[in-house]
């Protein structure tokens, strides 16, 4: 696999986690509000145990395989999205919800970590 066709792989993965993450968000602004970003909160603990669950089936091959650039650098690099979580705990605290800022930033953490350990976890039992 050359670097060029590396790169394809990673660009397709990379539009279909980006619009996966638009779509989860803009459902999740409709079902619960904006006032919080659930849909983000949801996209990185669920993006967190999909790579964990990823990283459990695929990373004990050798070197990068096709289907690995594809699912967690493509699809899973561009569905999560810790600059947005970055920018939307700014944008909490700059709005003086500071309680909401640390438990969005908090939460987020805990269940990214949560979710990489749960889907290594299952990954490992298959």
């Amino acid at each position: 696999m050359n670097g060029f066709g590396s790169l394809l792989i990673v660009a397709a993965g990379g539009a279909l986690g980006a619009s996966a993450r638009y779509l989860v968000s803009v459902g999740a602004a409709r079902l619960f509000g904006s006032a919080f970003p659930w849909g983000t909160l949801a996209i990185n603990a669920g993006g967190s145990l999909a790579m964990g669950l990823a990283a459990a089936l695929l990373l004990d091959q050798t070197g990068p395989s096709r289907v690995t650039l594809f699912l967690m650098t493509g699809v899973l690099g561009g569905f999560t999205t810790f600059s947005t979580f970055s920018l939307e705990t700014m944008r909490l605290m700059e709005a003086e919800a500071f309680g909401a800022a640390a438990l969005y930033a908090l939460g987020s953490v805990a269940l990214a970590l949560g979710g990489v350990w749960a889907g290594l976890s299952m990954g490992r039992a298959l």
